[in-house]
């Protein structure tokens, strides 16, 4: 995985959501769609100084993945033995090994700039993401795929911002809702196909705003928002 792997993801997911060629280069993507969603920080391996990314920057010093599977490899882990008489020499020999460790992840593939990743595979600049695949910046993503700035949501596919929710795709700025498709500025919502703007609704198609609309009025009105969201 790697920034050209990444734009090709947000190009499909974009084209996906919106019917558009994607206009947005990564970094435009990450300032635009995923302003408030928590992401990895770069930090420095302690031991290398080689630049790394964690979840949290909490901790004075960090390891990556890498550097912790050496130093485990090197005498299972274990420090030479030292007497330790007082508080302080424990204090003393816990700080020579104390680092938190960076770029976690279990069982995945193609992980870049992320932490906390657990059987997934093509994950960048994302944290906490589980059995998911081709995942953009993101937080707290499960069994989804071919996401870009979700926050704790799942069972997912092609979608940009979507917040506490389950079930979404092709579908744009979703909160706090369930099966939801091609709808976006969704929240509080269940079972809506092709609705904008719309609050509290179950059920429903070619809604905007909680109005009901014929479905040539709604599309009129799609191509409107569509242009307004991607400048």
């Amino acid at each position: 995985m790697d920034e050209a792997k990444a734009k090709q993801i947000l190009d499909q997911v974009v084209g996906q959501v919106f019917g558009y060629q994607n206009p947005l280069t990564l970094e435009q993507a990450m300032s635009k769609f995923a302003f408030d969603v928590r992401l990895p920080q770069q930090v420095f391996d302690a031991r290398t100084g080689d630049a790394t990314w964690a979840a949290s920057l909490n901790e004075n010093r960090y390891l990556t993945f890498d550097s912790v599977k050496k130093r485990i490899v090197k005498n299972d882990g274990l420090q030479d033995y030292r007497k330790m008489n007082d508080v302080e020499s424990v204090l003393s020999a816990w700080s020579d090994i104390n680092y938190a460790m960076s770029e976690r992840e279990i069982d995945s593939k193609h992980v870049f700039e992320s932490d906390g990743v657990y059987h997934s595979e093509n994950v960048y600049r994302s944290l906490d993401i589980r059995k998911s695949k081709n995942i953009l910046f993101s937080d707290g993503v499960d069994s989804s795929e071919f996401i870009v700035a979700g926050q704790t949501s799942k069972s997912s596919k092609y979608s940009i911002r979507i917040e506490d929710s389950k079930n979404i795709s092709n579908s744009f700025n979703v909160n706090w809702s369930n099966k939801i498709t091609s709808s976006y500025f969704i929240r509080d919502c269940y079972d809506l196909v092709d609705c904008m703007f719309c609050t509290h609704l179950a059920g429903k198609r070619f809604c905007i705003a909680n109005i009901q609309l014929e479905e040539a009025e709604y599309n009129e009105m799609k191509l409107k928002i569509i242009q307004w969201i991607l400048t």
